[in-house]
């Protein structure tokens, strides 16, 4: 029995290194991971040839694995999915025959990267991947770890919306299939730099600097949002304070989250004085108001918990969110790091 706690990464990675292994595995987490939905790495998996099943209709957690000898596959998936993508290429490394994934639109490559700096045979030609079985067991690696882009996001749009702010996030990944937020907050007007560009294990990584900047409202959607989709909510703290209307769409992603991050967005902004309307797919978001403090509620979604942080560092009055502790799932140190550059 495995843990994975509040990780749908760490589930759906096992799922694909288990896959090929010759016992009985489960697989569990808490009861946000336990009602995200699971068929979508179910059902290639199963076309490889291992057994796998879930609760209800086979959709959701705990998932019981029983390794199987895996034959490689040709499969297109469904929505762009880092997680279900690396989970079917670990997979393939122990299959018979190649494995093709065909995106509809590219999807963060770290898996990808780290595979072929292991020696793996990998390539990607277009929208395409395809995988070789291992001949040789991968190479080990010694490298440095990349600062995540995503938990940097909350940091970098402190730093635009504040009146009087300079921050600089330094060894920060600037993988291109990561840095949405910092193509948008540039469309935005943020006064923003790439400084010490270099590569590490075939990462690419920068220092960033953001400084206080005017904002404007912009439309974002179509082939940049699986670049960002984790960074939406904190971008709609941005949009709050931009000048006109930001309009986020092709985010439907969101609803199946830890938490609805659309629907716990626009309620939660809504509390601190937002104008934010709800779509199937996105949100719609009037700028230009001033935030106040409102006691408000992460649902026990870290993203959320951080996104309301970074609104709340600008309202007037005090802000209470209730279960902010829940950002210790992403990035254990956020409260403190808030702290020291409210304080400095």
């Amino acid at each position: 029995m495995l843990d994975a706690r509040n990780s749908a990464t760490t589930m759906r990675l096992l799922g694909g290194l288990l896959a090929s292994q010759p016992f009985l595995s489960v697989i569990t987490g808490d009861m946000s991971l336990r009602n995200r939905p699971m068929g979508r790495l179910i059902e290639p998996l199963r076309l490889m040839g291992t057994e796998i099943w879930g609760r209800g209709q086979d959709s959701f957690a705990p998932l019981v694995i029983r390794g199987k000898k895996l034959r490689g596959l040709d499969f297109t998936l469904p929505v762009p999915s880092a997680q279900i993508k690396s989970a079917i290429l670990l997979a393939g490394l122990f299959a018979r025959g190649n494995t093709v994934l065909h995106q509809q639109i590219p999807s963060r490559d770290h898996t990808e990267r780290m595979l072929r700096q292991m020696g793996a045979s990998l390539e990607s030609k277009g929208n395409s991947i395809t995988l070789l079985p291992l001949t040789n067991p991968l190479a080990p690696l010694n490298l440095r770890v990349p600062g995540d882009i995503s938990s940097a996001a909350y940091f970098l749009v402190a730093a635009a919306i504040h009146p009087n702010a300079r921050i600089v996030i330094r060894d920060c990944g600037i993988n291109p299939t990561r840095t949405g937020i910092i193509d948008i907050l540039l469309a935005m007007g943020a006064r923003l730099r790439i400084q010490n560009e270099r590569l590490e294990a075939g990462e690419p990584l920068a220092d960033i600097m953001v400084e206080s900047s005017e904002l404007k409202g912009i439309e974002v959607g179509g082939d940049i949002i699986p670049r960002l989709i984790d960074e939406i909510p904190v971008l709609a703290v941005a949009g709050c304070v931009a000048r006109g209307k930001t309009v986020i769409r092709d985010a439907g992603e969101l609803r199946v989250k830890e938490s609805d991050r659309i629907a716990t967005v626009v309620n939660e902004l809504s509390r601190l004085g937002a104008q934010i309307e709800p779509l199937p797919d996105g949100m719609v978001i009037y700028g230009g108001r001033l935030l106040s403090g409102a006691e408000v509620d992460s649902h026990f979604d870290h993203r959320l918990a951080m996104t309301l942080a970074i609104a709340g560092l600008i309202a007037r009055r005090e802000t209470t969110i209730n279960h902010a502790q829940v950002a210790e799932v992403s990035h254990p140190a956020f409260w403190q790091t808030l702290r020291q550059i409210t304080e400095y």
